[in-house]
């Protein structure tokens, strides 16, 4: 299984800028991987050996390698592109607003993430860390890359499973989404031997935050995309380097040294996400306050607008979390002949024989909230529907409450 591109590489000779996908599950040949196919002047394409053949086969299509490495060899591929002069690496993203993109990174912007994150954390060369988010993923890449940039020690480990990772006691460092940290803290995982788990990935609820430093764990919210090389912002402060500004509409904007070059193959995609000026558009609605922290309050496109004020579901959700009868929320918004459109809860109850009401959240809701911004429906589903890096797929929501779903609205 795990082949290694020097075996392979004698028939088959990596050329100078070639870009070669990787659809290797996760383990320590990866570090190796990175190192060969950066000294033979090539490009990276992690893939996401998760995916379904079918999305596989349209990524391959899509992104166009030279190479590609996988289980069985590694083979040349006919119509592929070279990668672009002076791009190292290319990575997908989540695609949670429609098909995946593939954002192109030359060697600097890499460095530059590394390097201010060991700067802000802290984080020696000799400090290990540890990789449990697929490569494929921009925060387990990071991870990777400490290592073949560093020289940190990493232990990576081919799944998430927290008994394996509450063994590993010589770690120091490691990055995680919010739905691992909570199954962690379930499984009762002793994190206090962690320096800093970064989160990032998806919203990460107070709730969660107070239970895992309550459980001794040193937790750093990140913030950041696929395109600006992962979380760029820590706890609301931006990495050296990087600026942030909030534009006209209330959309979080980037600027640095870690942002892609591009999308590959996509120029109107790339000039729709990339001002002239450098500035990256994220699609995040978010407020500065007045010491320059960030706090992100959703994406500008998930936003209800309810008789005429708007609702971020982040907001909500954060409220209605903190109730003892939700073990999981998300919020959306549904057409509405008086108020344009409505707030709906679609959540999973703590104990399906003794669910919430709709009245009880509205009361909730209306002790930190606007009345405006309770929820004025309630859907109960037996699962939130999520992308792999734990991101709640909005557009999915509702999908299967015609299974599992009890309404209640007003």
């Amino acid at each position: 299984m795990w082949a290694s591109l020097s075996q392979v590489r004698r028939p088959l000779g990596l050329r100078p800028g070639d870009l070669v996908a990787v659809a290797l599950p996760p383990g320590p040949v990866w570090l190796d991987l990175v190192r060969e196919i950066w000294g033979a002047d090539a490009a990276l394409l992690p893939v996401d050996t998760r995916l379904p053949l079918p999305e596989r086969t349209a990524l391959l299509e899509r992104a166009r390698p030279t190479v590609l490495l996988d289980p069985d060899g590694a083979s040349r591929l006919a119509g592929g592109l070279p990668a672009e002069p002076e791009v190292v690496l290319v990575v997908a993203t989540s695609g949670t607003a429609g098909e995946p993109k593939l954002a192109a990174f030359d060697h600097a912007a890499i460095e530059a993430a590394v390097a201010a994150s060991a700067r802000v954390l802290e984080a020696r060369p000799g400090d290990a860390w540890l990789c449990c988010l697929p490569p494929a993923h921009v925060g387990g890449l990071l991870v990777l890359l400490r290592g073949a940039l560093l020289g940190a020690p990493v232990a990576v480990h081919e799944r998430f499973e927290p008994a394996a990772f509450a063994r590993e006691r010589e770690v120091r460092f490691t990055a995680v989404v919010p739905t691992m940290l909570r199954r962690l803290l379930d499984a009762g995982a002793d994190l206090s031997g962690f320096r800093a788990i970064l989160v990032g990935g998806a919203h990460l609820p107070a709730e969660l935050r107070a239970r895992a430093e309550a459980a001794g764990a040193r937790i750093v919210e990140t913030y950041g995309l696929t395109e600006s090389c992962g979380g760029v912002v820590y706890e609301g402060v931006p990495l050296p380097g990087v600026e942030v500004r909030i534009g006209a509409d209330g959309g979080i904007r980037l600027r640095g040294p870690t942002l892609m070059r591009g999308y590959r193959g996509d120029p109107e995609g790339t000039a729709a996400a990339l001002t002239p000026d450098g500035w990256l558009i994220t699609g995040d609605a978010g407020e500065l306050d007045g010491l320059g922290r960030l706090r992100v309050v959703g994406r500008l496109d998930e936003a209800v607008t309810t008789g005429g004020e708007r609702v971020w579901p982040q907001e909500v959700e954060a409220v209605l979390a903190a109730h003892p009868k939700v073990a999981e929320v998300a919020v959306g918004g549904r057409p509405d002949p008086e108020w344009g459109e409505r707030v709906v809860a679609f959540v999973v109850p703590a104990d399906p024989a003794e669910p919430p009401t709709l009245a009880e959240l509205r009361e909730a809701a209306a002790e930190r909230l606007a009345r405006f911004k309770a929820p004025r429906e309630l859907v109960l589903v037996r699962r939130l529907p999520r992308t792999r890096s734990g991101k709640i797929r909005r557009s999915a929501l509702g999908a299967e409450e015609r299974q599992a779903g009890v309404r209640d609205a007003e």
